[in-house]
């Protein structure tokens, strides 16, 4: 068996991330460039945001033809700021693969210029969209052999800590929460910004097609949705087919085990009653009123263990009742302590 997704994932969307190419261009914009791009690209604008806004202006309100010598008047200045600043580093023999929206004037006016030079550039035929269209056909359209485990359990009994243990444990694994910059529960910003959905897409994309699909991938169980991203449905329905290992952990350590995950939001008051307010459809005027209280007051650890008995422990239950997957094991642990954590990670490899 391969480690790769063979007949699921298009070649040529493989030979993108193991390219052999001495550096990847994005001579996009720099906003297009931070909704997605391909891995390891390095962003070269050779027009900004702001030109690219005013050339289209142009284009749209006056004529094609002036947007056009004004577009390359722009693209010019640009590329000799790129020679002169950014790749001035390069050999004779500098090999880079360049692309822009769809393979036309920006990426091609960079590449003659670099051919003009006796560098040997590649442009990517059809731009980021071919590549776009590459992720959304393995994402939308595949499907996944590989055998999912998930990582089940009430919140707090560590199950993100123990994910990470078996991948230094040598276990395949996906940290979805990690990819997503978010801890899937209305508390779980993390205080980044989550990336795009295309960027996250592009991020498990490549995580997938690192996978042999002989041996299981242990991934934690998450709703459909993480925060304002969407799970695609490649691993969406393997994660709804998978089998489960339930972690389980005595109540006051998730509560210490929470308090210490989400420090954070104990130095930001205001932020942590806005996020309560949330839970409004949930619980009543007079729950929050005391809950809000709690936080405001810093009795943190009393607010934590009333949101784990009578918020998230209640929602579990009837989440669970409604699961279609197959128990395979459980994992009692004693603690969460990192050794605690250690124990339920070598016992998750034992049942599996």
């Amino acid at each position: 068996m391969t480690n790769t997704l063979e007949k699921f994932a298009p070649r040529e969307l493989r030979e993108l991330y193991e390219h052999g190419f001495d550096e990847i261009i994005d001579v996009r914009s720099p906003s297009e460039f931070a909704i997605d791009h391909i891995p390891g690209a390095v962003g070269r604008p050779v027009l900004d945001d702001t030109q690219r806004a005013i050339v289209g202006e142009i284009y749209t309100r006056q004529s094609k033809y002036r947007s056009k010598r004004l577009g390359a008047a722009f693209v010019a200045r640009n590329i000799a700021d790129i020679l002169e600043h950014q790749l001035d580093d390069k050999t004779q023999d500098f090999r880079p693969l360049i692309y822009c929206w769809r393979g036309g004037m920006r990426s091609g006016a960079l590449a003659e210029i670099c051919r003009q030079i006796g560098w040997r550039p590649s442009v990517l035929s059809g731009g980021y969209k071919t590549y776009r269209r590459l992720v959304v056909n393995y994402l939308y359209n595949g499907r996944l052999s590989a055998p999912v485990i998930l990582l089940d359990g009430y919140t707090g009994c560590a199950k993100t800590a123990v994910l990470a243990r078996l991948r230094q444990l040598g276990r395949q694994t996906i940290d979805l929460e990690a990819l997503a910059k978010h801890r899937g529960s209305v508390f779980g910003a993390t205080g980044s910004e989550q990336p795009h959905q295309k960027l996250f897409e592009t991020r498990l994309t490549q995580e997938l097609l690192k996978l042999n699909l002989s041996m299981p991938v242990f991934i934690e169980a998450e709703s459909s949705r993480i925060g304002k991203l969407n799970i695609p449905p490649v691993l969406w329905q393997a994660m709804r087919q998978a089998d489960r290992i339930v972690i389980s952990a005595p109540l006051a350590a998730r509560v210490r085990h929470v308090m210490g995950e989400f420090a954070h939001l104990r130095q930001d008051r205001n932020k942590l009653v806005e996020i309560i307010e949330r839970l409004r459809h949930y619980h009543s005027n007079s729950t929050l009123q005391e809950w809000q209280e709690l936080a405001s007051t810093r009795e943190f650890e009393s607010l934590v263990y009333q949101l784990i008995t009578r918020h998230y422990d209640p929602k579990y239950k009837r989440q669970s009742r409604q699961r279609a997957h197959e128990r395979i094991g459980s994992c009692e642990a004693q603690d969460l302590t990192p050794e605690g954590i250690q124990r339920a990670a070598m016992e998750i490899e034992r049942l599996v």
